[in-house]
């Protein structure tokens, strides 16, 4: 079984027997929002089919940003043309949240990496999700929100003395440099969230543990409390919820919300899903 999670600059592929991996290893991120099926078949074609040529696969499971239901199809496509196998499914990266975290249980599945999501599963499916809306209609929590709040206050002479210069000058950025990446440039939520881990260095400095604590707080109030949080765990993905656990699950106690599962990576808990999918499902 081959099983990839995608992000916006990232792949990472497992090949994997039962719960043993036999082989990973990392390529270019695939999103069918920016990448054709063209495009995409050519990267699995010369970055990924030549990794496994001499393996027999029976089944794929792709999770990846951008993979809505009407792009589904152009991930599909786009792996049947390397490996032409009869089973491949393609989620999108809050189902694998979802797979990953809860599983076949009940639960809240919430991501905080870059971007944000959160839904509600049921166990088999997704019952309620409140849209992230992105990095600047939303994504409250996630590194992008985190690095415009930062710049933010920085430009407004809002943080700790001598903390803006730091910033500026360990990024070796300028006020009029971060319009550009922000307002003109591609991808500015990327570029915001590379600023996030100047909060994880300075910690301790309490105008930038407001920002951090802040946007978690606005990240419970305007999704997570939406759901059934009273009587489900809470879970998260991503690098953002893991580097800051500490201060996650403390604005959640304050909340009254129960933290359950915090990982960086989804894959240990989807090697686990399928590997109990593949016990479960009847040989004939």
């Amino acid at each position: 079984m081959l099983i990839a999670d995608s992000g916006a600059t990232k792949t990472d592929w497992y090949l994997i027997r039962g719960r043993e991996i036999l082989q990973r290893f990392s390529g270019k991120g695939i999103s069918p929002v920016y990448q054709s099926e063209e495009e995409i078949a050519q990267e699995i074609k010369e970055h990924v089919f030549p990794m496994l040529t001499h393996t027999a696969i029976g089944a794929i499971h792709f999770y990846g940003t951008g993979c809505i239901p009407e792009k589904i199809p152009v991930v599909k496509n786009a792996i049947y043309r390397s490996f032409p196998v009869d089973t491949i499914h393609v989620y999108s990266d809050l189902i694998a949240a979802a797979h990953s975290l809860c599983g076949h249980k009940k639960g809240i599945a919430c991501i905080l990496g870059t971007g944000s999501n959160s839904c509600e599963w049921d166990g088999e499916k997704i019952r309620k999700q409140i849209s992230p809306l992105g990095f600047i209609l939303g994504d409250e929590g996630s590194g992008a929100a985190l690095g415009r709040q930062l710049v933010a206050d920085a430009l407004k002479n809002q943080l700790t003395p001598g903390l803006k210069e730091k910033l500026l000058e360990e990024y070796a950025l300028t006020p009029a440099l971060i319009i550009e990446k922000v307002y003109r440039q591609p991808f500015p939520s990327r570029f915001l969230a590379s600023l996030s881990p100047f909060l994880h260095n300075h910690i301790e400095d309490t105008s930038l543990r407001r920002i951090i604590t802040g946007s978690f707080d606005a990240f419970f109030e305007r999704n997570v409390m939406q759901y059934d949080y009273r009587n489900q765990e809470v879970h998260f993905v991503g690098s953002i919820a893991w580097h800051y656990a500490d201060l996650l699950k403390g604005v959640a106690a304050h909340k009254g919300i129960r933290i359950g599962e915090i990982t960086q990576s989804p894959m240990a808990g989807l090697i686990r899903y399928h590997h109990t999918e593949e016990a479960e499902t009847p040989k004939l």
